[in-house]
């Protein structure tokens, strides 16, 4: 039998092998000094096991806080409908959303986009067509027939693109992140009547429901949206929003949930030059794979002992062409990774390939544990973004707050619609925040008042007080368009 290094210097080349190799060395060099500390976060107890301490809360000065609060203080709330208007006024999206017959807009310009308006916010509000023709007077069959602008995903996903990117240039955008970071999540949404996407969980349901799976980078931007079976593993599509991502966002590093990784996830986000990096519940407890005998480990007397698993690395070795092949098919998108994932695991007895897979999605998640315990930075900012997805998410159900947010569509096709119109509206709403809090940044630098990096870092556009989706809906395009500016700001705090 071939050694591990023969194996992978034959089929892997010497520089992938000397690379995992090197972040090995790297994170057990680091794990060994915290655990010979034995007072530090990672710990060993007397019976060999391995403990994690939770973070302590961080600490935010004060400072900072009252910068921030006071820039969120000064922007107005500003009804659903307006921030419409000035976003499209500006990027152009609705543009991107033609009628699928080719039909001729019906009346004038304005009343084009106030129907089509109101048809997008009857979506993301989750009002339906009846109720919201009684909030803006537009007859409901009207507003059925503009419905059908919203009917193509990919127009969908072409106009919430033309916002993800018109936000993505905004320099509060690019103080609060790159767009290298992102992470994934599942909005669980109760199901009103019965679907055959709906299933029973009781965790999150009373009945059934669905999960709308949403996407978000680092600045508060969501670039990815998918309906799926509540029941299905959230793991299987972590990949495919990521890989058909057409917005600007240079999306590197990803991160989820522990429902959100799968050992062939790891694998294939490292074929396709992406990173993983899920926050995975009870990580100590987890099996820690590697690639070398354990004699190579006996250097690190503490640390080495923790990769207690081997990795049948021949088997990768013999797949590593067929691999890599997947990756390039995944890239050129001729397959997606999760009907890729799924066919493989097919079938009473799993395929060698699929063997390969998590023999390889191994190896990286032994580094991403290994990483995990090294650094406390790594961990609090992978738990920050997490936390963003949240807040997005709590933004998400305070737009779609009609019928207590229930999901009311039975075919795939209508609820995949709504998904994508509620993501494109949180997206506006997130840009329209945006540029209010960088009026309220110059305005208070105007003042003399210098607002520090770590405030604008921290003043969230997600913020539901800046957005009023409630009452009666007056879509008045030609007013909007002919001020010509945005609202004036709130007078300042008191200091």
């Amino acid at each position: 039998m071939r050694t591990w290094q023969a194996a992978y210097e034959h089929v892997f080349g010497a520089e992938r092998l000397a690379r995992i190799d090197e972040e090995y060395t790297r994170y057990l060099d680091d794990v060994e000094v915290l655990l010979a500390d034995g007072n530090g976060p990672i710990r060993l107890d007397e019976f060999g096991e391995l403990h994690l301490s939770p973070l302590a809360a961080e600490v935010i000065d004060p400072e900072v806080d009252a910068q921030k609060e006071g820039l969120l203080a000064r922007v107005p709330v500003i009804p659903l409908a307006e921030a419409i208007i000035e976003v499209d006024r500006v990027t152009g999206f609705s543009t991107c959303l033609p009628h699928p017959t080719g039909a001729t807009p019906k009346g004038t310009e304005v009343e084009h986009r106030r129907n089509l308006y109101a048809a997008l916010i009857s979506q993301a509000c989750n009002f339906g067509s009846t109720r919201m023709s009684e909030l803006t007077g537009i007859p409901a069959d009207t507003l059925d027939w503009y419905t059908l602008y919203l009917r193509e995903e990919e127009n969908l996903r072409a106009a919430n693109a033309v916002v993800v990117n018109e936000h993505h240039r905004q320099p509060l955008a690019r103080a609060q992140g790159g767009g290298t970071l992102s992470s994934s999540d599942g909005l669980r949404l109760p199901m009103r009547g019965k679907s055959l996407t709906a299933r029973a969980l009781s965790r999150y349901f009373t009945d059934q429901g669905v999960t709308t799976y949403c996407h978000v980078s680092d600045q508060h931007s969501t670039f990815g949206t998918r309906v799926i079976v509540s029941t299905e593993r959230d793991g299987l599509y972590v990949l495919d929003e990521i890989l058909g991502n057409t917005t600007e966002l240079p999306i590197v590093e990803h991160t989820t949930d522990t429902h959100g990784q799968m050992l062939a996830t790891f694998a294939l986000f490292d074929f396709v030059g992406k990173k993983l990096s899920p926050r995975i519940a009870r990580i100590t407890d987890k099996p820690r794979w590697r690639p070398h005998p354990a004699g190579h480990y006996e250097r690190w007397p503490l640390a080495g002992p923790l990769l207690s698993q081997h990795v049948q690395t021949d088997l990768i070795a013999e797949h590593w062409d067929d691999l890599r092949r997947i990756a390039g098919s995944l890239i050129l998108g001729y397959v997606s990774a999760s009907l890729l994932v799924t066919r493989l695991q097919a079938g009473s007895r799993q395929h060698p390939l699929a063997k390969a897979l998590l023999e390889y999605g191994k190896l990286m998640r032994t580094l991403h544990a290994l990483r995990w315990f090294a650094e406390e930075a790594f961990r609090r900012r992978i738990g920050r973004q997490l936390n963003l997805g949240e807040n997005l998410n709590n933004l998400r159900r305070f737009i779609a707050y009609a019928d207590a947010g229930k999901e009311k569509h039975r075919h795939h096709e209508d609820q995949s619609m709504q998904a994508h119109c509620l993501s494109l509206v949180v997206n506006i709403c997130v840009l329209s925040t945006t540029w209010y809090i960088q009026d309220a940044i110059e305005a208070e630098e105007a003042l003399s008042n210098r607002i520090s990096d770590e405030a604008k870092g921290q003043a969230s556009p997600a913020h539901p007080s800046a957005i009023n989706p409630y009452g009666t809906h007056n879509i008045d395009v030609a007013g909007v368009l002919g001020r010509g500016h945005r609202r004036p700001l709130r007078a300042p705090r008191r200091r």
